[in-house]
This record gives structure tokens, C-alpha cells and sequence, in this order.
């Protein structure tokens, strides 16, 4: 019997956790990336427990452990002054979930998993145009292509910039923040919210500096976080509270200027940022997704991640939810090498992704939701309002501040 086909749009995180999923799962998979290459420079990310979980359970633990590291030391919440408003030992975090967080180069990750998948899965400089369904064709490039619709019960075919058409059984729409798959088919949802906040991130060499902890320090309205990684390199990001759109002429500058009186080891590592190329800083504009999707999937298209419940970074959850749909989807999925006639109906192929809906949307838009209040504390300007804050977070306990976790680290299941 011929095995299934998937597509997958997207090279990102999401996509390439979906494919391994989808290909343990006996489905042949295409990822369609309209990048030239995987990004070289970028920062770094954080797999949290559940995303672990998550990982082993598609096969790819290996591969995020071979490129990243466990935090070594403690994990926590800082002020400018310096003062540890909570901290929580990452060895507490192993005991109470099985495993503590690891940190990685993004770029290195995606490597890994890009490499790590059969000869020719992942298509660069493959930008797709439009998914055809049945007789209807849903273009999805242009601003306007929700005005299409499809014909739900049609096997899709992506069309490409540049190349033969992809038939597909099934078409996964991981294709990031602002994807245009999901403005085509939800074209009445308010799509992104801007939360009021940019964000820098890079990655700096300074392995001298020894700094054993993932931190993130409060200021009024600014936030800077550093997270060790394997290598001696560190993960650097900050925001601040700013409109939309707003750019300074050198990112390097307008760090220093924004950080550089905060406690050590910020201004060491800021003065590494200094020496960096302008390009190294990447700067973004922080949003999440306005309200939750009303189903995750419509006929034979399904999304993950960023697509599918773009959250604020507050939480590190972005990349752990997008990697816990992979594997729930890959899980609901009938086997892509199935030899059983009952099991590769479009019935059983509607009822899967009906059930990854109700699966994944509820507690993704959970995340979400947390995420963005979580970055509004962050974000208190008002210093009585800063001070309430920086109390309240230093009254609570560390066991108690742990426990608060275990619907993000614990809530993660593999059905059936």
C-alpha cells in the first residue's frame, strides 16, 4: 500500500518536529521551506520538561540534547539592583519533573532535526503559492487570499514557486507568526495583537564570565534575560516597552544605553554584544495572537505552533507547545504505512484532526493567555506598581513558585 503523503509548510521549529513525527508514523513527508537555508546566526531557546517529553516521544530527544545543555545552577527572576526576587535550583526542577530544561542554539537545533530527517525531506527556496483542494484553489501569498474557499473533503495539492505540484493527503501548516495559510482560511479571525513591547535577542562567546544561572531581571518597563548554553556561549534578549515599529539606528547602542548601569554580569556581556555585528542583533516586535482559532484544522490542512496559537515569549512555551503538537497530531494520525482499508478512510483522517483540535486547542490557548499576563507584570512601568510587584514575587515562596509550573510541565499527554 502506498503510504500516506504529508506537507509541510515550514522549516521552523514546529515543522521540522512535525515531519520526524509524521515520518516515524510511516507518513512520506515534504517540508516545503521558502528560506535558501536554515538560518546560520539567531538565539537560543529553551526546552522545558513537557517539550523534553515531547521530543522523546517522536524519537528527537537525542538530537536536542546533543546540541544543548541542562541549566547548570538555578533558574530566576532578578531586579536592576541585582536582588534574586525568586529562584528556583534546577535540580528541584529535575526531581519534581523528571527532567530539568535545557537550553540550545535555535540555529543548531534546527540543524540538527533538519539533518537528522531522510535525504531530501526538506525542500529549500520552496515557497508555496497556493493549496489547491478539490476544484478550488486557496492562494497564499497575497494579503487578500482569504476571499478563497476550498472543497473540505478534496485531497489538497501545494503548488510551489518552484516546482511540480505536491499531492498530499494531509497539508500542516507551520509557517510561523504572521502565516498566510491561516489568515486564507480564518479570514474573519483578528489575527496578531501587538502586546507593546520590541524584543533584542543574540548570542555571545564568554566563556570566562562562568555565569551558572538563567536569569531574567525587572526593570520599569525593560526586561533582560541571559541563558548559558553549552558551548560558553550565552543567549541574550531584552524589551522594552515601546510603539510598534520603533528602530534605532544600532541596536549594539541602544542596549548599552538601555541596560548598561543594570547589575553584573550585564555589563560584561553587553560590552561582548558591542564587539558583534549590527546583523547579530535581531530585533522583533512582540505579538501574540489576538484570540484563539476557532478549530485547528479545516478540511485536510491542520496547523501547529506559531500558525496555529502565536504566544507571547514569557513563558518559553513557543517552541515546547509547538513541538507537544507534533506529537500529539503525529499520535492521532492513522499510520501513514497502514494496511488496514478501515483506517485510511477520510473518516478516520477527519476524525484525527477533529480530535488534535480539541486535543491541543484548549490548552495552547491556556498558554497563550497566561503567557501575555505574565509579560504584562513584566512590562509595570509605575514604580508603586513595580515595587507591589517585586514584592509579591519575593513573598512567594520557591516550592510554591515551582509547583505554579506543573500545568505547563506536567500537562502535556500523548493520547490514547
Amino acid at each position: 500500500m502506498p503510504k500516506r503523503r504529508a506537507v509541510v509548510v515550514g522549516a521552523g521549529i514546529g515543522g521540522l518536529t512535525a515531519a520526524h513525527a509524521l515520518h516515524r508514523r510511516g507518513w512520506h513527508v515534504t517540508v516545503c521551506e521558502r528560506a535558501p537555508e536554515l538560518p546560520a546566526t539567531g538565539a537560543g531557546i529553551g526546552l522545558a520538561p513537557n517539550a523534553l517529553r515531547a521530543l522523546g516521544a517522536i524519537g528527537v530527544a537525542d538530537a536536542a540534547r546533543a546540541v544543548g545543555s541542562a541549566i547548570p545552577a538555578a533558574m530566576g527572576v532578578r531586579r536592576s539592583d541585582g536582588r534574586w526576587l525568586t529562584r528556583v535550583a534546577t535540580a528541584d526542577m529535575a526531581a519534581r519533573y523528571g527532567t530539568a530544561p535545557i537550553a540550545v542554539p535555535r540555529p543548531a537545533f534546527t540543524a540538527a532535526l533538519a539533518a537528522a530527517l531522510p535525504p531530501g525531506t526538506v525542500r529549500f527556496g520552496t515557497a508555496v503559492t497556493a493549496v489547491t483542494a478539490g476544484t478550488a484553489v486557496t492562494a497564499v501569498t497575497a494579503v487578500t487570499a482569504g476571499t478563497a474557499v476550498d472543497d473540505a473533503e478534496g485531497r489538497p495539492t501545494v503548488r510551489t514557486a518552484a516546482g511540480p505540484d505536491l499531492p498530499a493527503d494531509l497539508v500542516v501548516a507551520a509557517d510561523g507568526i504572521r502565516s498566510p495559510l491561516r489568515h486564507a482560511y480564518f479570514p474573519a479571525h483578528p489575527g496578531l495583537h501587538y502586546i507593546g513591547e520590541t524584543a533584542w535577542r543574540t548570542l555571545v562567546d564568554a566563556p570566562d564570565l562562568g555565569i551558572s544561572a538563567m536569569s531574567e531581571t525587572w526593570g520599569r518597563g525593560e526586561r533582560f534575560g541571559i541563558t548559558p548554553l553549552s558551548d560558553g556561549r550565552y543567549y541574550l534578549y531584552a524589551t522594552a516597552v515601546v510603539p510598534a515599529g520603533t528602530r534605532s539606528a544600532d541596536p549594539r547602542a541602544e542596549l548599552l544605553d538601555r541596560f548598561g548601569t543594570w547589575h553584573d554580569p550585564i555589563p560584561a556581556l553587553l560590552d561582548r554584544v558591542r564587539r558583534l555585528d549590527p546583523a547579530d542583533v535581531l530585533q522583533n516586535d512582540l505579538y501574540d495572537l489576538a484570540g484563539p482559532l476557532p478549530a485547528l484544522h479545516h478540511g485536510r490542512i491542520v496547523w501547529l505552533g506559531d500558525a496555529a496559537h502565536a504566544m507571547a515569549p514569557n513563558l518559553g512555551q513557543g517552541g515546547c507547545q509547538a513541538i507537544e503538537d507534533a506529537a500529539v497530531l503525529a499520535r492521532l494520525l492513522p499510520a501513514g504505512d497502514s494496511t488496514d482499508s478501515t483506517d485510511s478512510t477520510d473518516l478516520g483522517l477527519a476524525a484525527a484532526l477533529a480530535e488534535y483540535t480539541a486535543a491541543r486547542r484548549d490548552r495552547t490557548d491556556a498558554v497563550r493567555v497566561r503567557a501575555r499576563r505574565v509579560g504584562r507584570l513584566g512590562a509595570l512601568r509605575n514604580p508603586v506598581a513595580v515595587a507591589a510587584r517585586d514584592l509579591a514575587v519575593r513573598a512567594t515562596p520557591a516550592p510554591l513558585a515551582l509547583r505554579g509550573m506543573d500545568d505547563l510541565f506536567n500537562g502535556f499527554r500523548i493520547p490514547g
